[in-house]
């Protein structure tokens, strides 16, 4: 039996609060237009993320994720559209993408990966769950496909591991684990990177992973620190002013594990003091 494509609106998301009306209609037309031509394309970039984080947020731009022999047929949809080459303006690496521009709305076309590390294939475009935008049927990119891409995004002035450490917050029991480790193949070690840091912010999730698993990363045996910080989740630590994991209040993720919503962190002003840091008492200096 087909499943039914999901409803943004049942899913949690209102793309009116992180999109202007030019922008959906924008959007929009781009949508309709590709369709009409029978392309075949995913949803990627932040509203991908929103998805599978459970927290929509506003994306300065509209990733479609397609086939590199498709790419000439989708610059020309767009450009029938009104868009322009943003390369004119702002010169970008056009092997692995073309960003059109169109009154400062941005459409980005991605066939490959940045770091020329992978090329897009028909998985990321079928994988991925349905859903709707003003009555199109549409798919975003599978949640294996936007860690691995986003596993390498690690710069000076950007990094999207929370991004993906939110992601396997959420869904991480249910990820096809065989699926992603051969993805990333050589660059295993990298995904033990992540996960290393992921069993130390989220020991309790991490847990409820398979020995195997963790084996196949190199990462035997979890660390037998405590817990919290201080009583605290470890996540206070980076972020104390921001909560961490899962939906903003009243929305629930597609997929979230049994065992309840995330727990609420503490904002800033519910921190301990320095002298309630572990191993300090008032007056002391924290344990080395």
């Amino acid at each position: 039996m087909a499943q039914e494509p999901l409803s943004l609106t049942t899913a949690g998301w209102d793309w009116s609060s992180v999109l202007t009306d030019r922008e959906l209609n924008l959007y929009r037309n781009v949508l309709e237009q590709v369709q009409r031509r029978g392309l075949s394309f995913a949803l990627g970039g932040g509203l991908a993320a929103s998805y599978y984080t459970g927290r929509m947020r506003f994306t300065k731009d509209m990733d479609l994720i397609i086939l590199p022999q498709d790419r000439a047929v989708f610059i020309e949809a767009l450009t029938r559209l009104g868009f322009e080459d943003l390369y004119h303006k702002q010169p970008y690496k056009r092997s692995w993408i073309y960003r059109g521009v169109h009154d400062d709305i941005i459409v980005d076309l991605i066939w490959q990966m940045a770091n020329d590390r992978a090329i897009v294939d028909e998985r990321w475009l079928t994988h991925g769950p349905q859903f709707q935008v003003s009555g199109l049927p549409m798919r975003l990119i599978p949640i294996e496909e936007l860690i691995w891409s986003k596993l390498y995004i690690m710069h000076r002035d950007r990094c999207d591991w929370p991004d993906i450490l939110n992601m396997l917050y959420l869904h991480a029991q249910t990820l096809d684990w065989d699926h992603l480790l051969n993805r990333v193949g050589v660059d295993r070690t990298l995904l033990s990177g992540l996960m290393c840091v992921f069993r130390w912010l989220c020991p309790d999730r991490a847990q409820r992973l398979p020995a195997e698993l963790w084996a196949q990363l190199g990462l035997t045996g979890l660390p037998s620190e405590p817990l919290e910080w201080g009583g605290l989740p470890r996540a206070t630590l980076l972020d104390s002013y921001h909560d961490w994991f899962g939906p903003k209040p009243g929305v629930k993720p597609p997929g979230e594990p049994s065992g309840g919503p995330p727990e609420k962190l503490p904002r800033a002003g519910e921190l301990p003091g320095a002298g309630e840091l572990p191993g300090a008492g008032p007056g002391k200096k924290p344990a080395a």
